[in-house]
């Protein structure tokens, strides 16, 4: 995986933050961790749609008071949405009707963000949940390490329903450093049995502030031996915090990825990332 190369396809006015998505029939589907809304964007036809999230939704809801949506992933006909945890108002999930767009369900997962913490012995000013990914069995989320004590935590949740585990388990990674700061986890996907990860380092200590962006890196993690396989710098500028999978063949995986500016513009870049399997 040592070759790859990134193309900037398109941006997408009214969405601003980006913090994670999912490509389905060609249509991405968005969410912005300062906004109240799922978007849909078809590609073909550039039409955006927004779904209420919450009551009273906005694009651009303040720090302090937003839900911060983090991560999002998909299986069947649904959509699970997840807050990061990083502080008590930011602990809800939602789950979401593929077909009608429609909330099926709203969770508060403050019992399991608690017993995450426990688990991965990790603090509470350090637990920022952004990336999630669910096979039908089983979920996995990843904690970022941008807090004090650099806890990048992939959890492992067995049990079918989110709010009612029969198992959890934790495995910490030391990853890479950009300019001497440790990245961090930012979003995952799982492809066959690996779990390929973006982390972002950013010249600051903590889960709640924004600091300078020094780049980004993807890897992957073997799910048999829950090691890192690879990892690789992707950029020197950009705070990816999106990743979706696009294609895959026997010679490349294509993913797209969305870039959280951190600011209150309503404008969102996409960009496809192509890594080539050595044969």
């Amino acid at each position: 995986m040592e070759k790859f190369k990134i193309d900037l396809l398109f941006q997408i006015i009214g969405i601003g933050s980006a913090s994670g998505l999912i490509y389905k029939n060609n249509t991405l589907w968005i969410i912005g961790d300062n906004s109240g809304f799922l978007y849909e964007y078809n590609i073909n036809s550039n039409e955006l749609n927004r779904h209420p999230l919450i009551e009273n939704p906005t694009e651009n809801i303040p720090k302090k008071d937003k839900p911060d949506f983090e991560s999002i992933t998909n299986h069947g006909d649904n959509l699970y949405i997840f807050g990061s945890g990083s502080t008590d108002k930011r602990n809800k999930n939602i789950q979401i009707d593929w077909t009608t767009k429609k909330i099926i369900a709203t969770n508060d997962l403050s019992n399991l963000y608690k017993l995450m913490q426990s688990v991965g012995k990790i603090n509470p000013e350090d637990f920022n949940l952004e990336g999630a990914i669910y096979d039908g069995k089983t979920w996995y989320f990843l904690n970022r390490g941008n807090g004090i004590a650099a806890k990048n935590v992939l959890f492992t949740i067995k049990g079918e329903s989110i709010t009612k585990p029969s198992s959890i388990l934790s495995n910490e990674y030391s990853l890479p450093k950009i300019k001497g700061v440790r990245t961090s986890f930012t979003d995952a996907v799982l492809v066959e049995n690996s779990i390929y990860f973006l982390a972002t380092a950013e010249d600051i200590v903590s889960t709640y502030e924004d600091g300078e962006v020094l780049g980004s890196i993807i890897g992957s993690i073997d799910l048999t031996t829950m090691k890192i396989k690879f990892t690789k710098k992707i950029s020197n500028t950009n705070k990816f915090e999106g990743l979706t999978l696009y294609s895959h063949s026997s010679t490349k995986i294509e993913f797209l990825l969305c870039e959280d500016k951190d600011t209150s513009i309503l404008e969102t870049a996409i960009y496809k990332l192509t890594l080539f399997i050595e044969q």
